[in-house]
């Protein structure tokens, strides 16, 4: 069967685009504060180390490994949250966040924070890899809980509008609540606290990288099966109601596999920026299609590529240990949404 030129297109960019995300996450375990040379990592992961020290082993096992697979996973992940908010809003700036989902990991690490600190007289953050772990299920427990809400209120709200406007009073509400619960914690806690809320890919060890990749491509591998309802979708719901798609149940569908999505990474990682509402505009304009079925494998490659790209460049030489992966992301991410609002000025103004 022969293959017509958007096909081909398409095969194109997406091997350019595999090439350039197996080269970023090569270097990412090349490059740090710490030398390696190339043949000593590729000696690492072929399993023959037996010529490298000891220490060169552990910080590429034990350190830019993890790190690297939880970047390419937490971009792939955050951007399919992204792409499936802009789709179900018909929104061009949603993004994984919109819902408040972010804010409850906050308000589940802050209520943590206080009820172990201000309660006892002790500060949760000298308990070590417990401190951890009691932070990544507090955060986890708080996003699916605004989930669940959500996903109660778009059964009753007819308007996406709505339920859009619900969630960012929920998000208003959380991070009231933050800041309340801030003041009456112990300084060591708040300022644990403010280190989660930069965001970092070096958060998940190795022993919780195999949970943590399984959650995210659990996420992924549904949205793949989202291609069909998602393109119907954009031509409107009763258009989509009309060609015999349950509308509702898919934006429930589409509510829950995004906020997993974002759930699980910032619980994991902590809140993450502008990667959910940046990577699905650089997929569209990469690949100059508005078809899911395009856009969904585009995003996951396009996300995980610009994930580990920020994850370099917070890992520059000079810097004593790495930058805050928040203002990495922003400072890449926000000239692309500015980019976007001046691109489709056009909507808000009315002119063409």
């Amino acid at each position: 069967m022969l293959i017509n030129s958007s096909s081909w297109k398409f095969l194109v960019l997406m091997v350019i685009s595999v090439m350039i995300l197996f080269l970023l996450f090569l270097l990412n375990l090349f490059w740090g504060s710490v030398s390696i040379d190339f043949s000593e990592v590729f000696s690492i992961i072929a399993g023959k180390s037996s010529a490298v020290s000891s220490a060169k082993v552990i910080i590429v096992e034990q350190v830019r490994y993890p790190q690297a697979l939880t970047a390419a996973f937490s971009g792939a992940g955050l951007a399919i949250a992204g792409l499936l908010m802009q789709t179900l809003f018909r929104n061009p700036l949603a993004d994984p966040s919109i819902l408040g989902i972010s804010s409850g990991a906050s308000l589940g690490v802050a209520l943590l924070l206080l009820s172990t600190g201000a309660v006892s007289g002790h500060a949760f953050s000298t308990l070590g890899w417990m401190s951890h772990i009691g932070i990544v299920l507090a955060a986890f427990t708080g996003s699916m809980t605004v989930l669940f809400f959500i996903t109660l209120l778009s059964k009753r709200l007819n308007n996406m509008v709505t339920l859009l406007i619900a969630g960012i009073m929920i998000a208003y509400v959380a991070g009231a609540l933050v800041g309340v619960i801030k003041y009456f914690s112990h300084k060591e806690d708040v300022h644990a606290f403010v280190i989660w809320g930069l965001g970092s890919f070096s958060n998940v060890s190795r022993s919780q990288v195999p949970y943590f990749v399984a959650y995210v491509s659990v996420g992924l591998i549904v949205s793949l099966v989202l291609m069909k309802p998602l393109n119907l979708l954009l031509l409107g719901e009763k258009y989509a109601q009309n060609l015999g798609l349950n509308v509702k149940m898919n934006q429930v569908v589409l509510l829950v596999v995004s906020g997993f999505l974002t759930a699980v990474i910032t619980a994991f990682s902590g809140p993450i920026a502008f990667l959910g509402l940046a990577v699905p505009h650089l997929a569209r304009n990469i690949f100059r299609s508005s078809d899911h079925k395009i856009l969904i494998p585009a995003s996951i490659v396009t996300g995980a590529s610009l994930a580990l790209f920020c994850n370099l460049i917070a890992r520059l030489p000079g810097f004593d240990g790495n930058l805050p992966i928040n203002s990495v992301t922003s400072l890449i991410g926000a000239p692309i949404v500015v980019w976007v609002i001046l691109k489709r000025q056009h909507l808000y103004t009315g002119t063409s």
